[in-house]
């Protein structure tokens, strides 16, 4: 049986978002960020020495990472689905962009989560304007303007086919979900870009997605 290592709030919904798409029967086991850190429980790290989500376990093979994990799903129990076939400009793009997601597109984002709150935080009054006299920096230099170029890159692809792969939804779809959630959330995706507007719209409209939400709980990204 295979076992998703939920964290709430996390990337690990879009896993079991893959297992309901695929049709396949799962557990949860959920865990609770701390409320004061964010971070992930102890407890994780009993399944994986980061102590990260996601990961799941499945008999005696463990596998993190969500691009490692959608691999490792559609290889074993995917059968040809929401997979391009190999040798296809539509595999390339599949392979490209569940890459991407993680690899370029989740940094900036991760930046400007953690420089938006070192605006906020308490500290002392010496050190606040030093302080937020960086991360304006950081944010106006570097971080605002590659999610700008970023964003406007994924719309106008978005605009060359309706799928990240292709004509067709895949896991790759699957995959660019979380750091476009988290860019509408945080980093001003709205409808001024229709295309990745429609995206969050149909993927939340699946009634996989739905059912995957209904098991995972609470998931503050599911929003459009």
């Amino acid at each position: 049986m295979i076992t998703v290592h939920h964290l709430n709030n996390s990337r690990s919904q879009r896993v079991l978002w893959l297992l309901e798409e695929l049709g396949l029967p799962y557990e949860i086991r959920k865990y609770q960020r701390d409320a004061k850190t964010m971070l992930a429980p102890p407890e994780l790290r009993a399944v994986h020495p980061l102590g990260k989500s996601p990961v799941i376990t499945d008999g005696d093979a463990t596998v993190a990472e969500s691009g490692a994990i959608i691999e490792y799903l559609l290889d074993c129990y995917g059968e040809g689905r929401l997979r391009p076939a190999a040798g296809t400009p539509e595999r390339l793009r599949f392979t490209y962009w569940l890459h991407f997601a993680e690899g370029s597109a989740m940094g900036p984002l991760l930046m400007k989560l953690v420089f938006n709150r070192i605006l906020t935080a308490p500290m002392p009054f010496f050190a606040k304007p030093i302080a937020k006299g960086i991360a304006r920096k950081v944010l106006g230099g570097f971080v605002d303007p590659n999610l700008k170029a970023q964003l406007d890159y994924m719309e106008a692809e978005l605009g060359r086919n309706e799928w990240f792969a292709g004509a067709e939804f895949s896991a790759a779809d699957i995959q660019m979900s979380f750091p476009l959630e988290a860019a509408a959330q945080r980093a001003g995706l709205d409808a001024s870009r229709p295309k990745l507007a429609a995206f969050l719209k149909k993927i939340h409209a699946r009634p996989a997605y739905q059912r995957a939400l209904e098991r995972g709980g609470p998931y503050d990204f599911a929003r459009d």
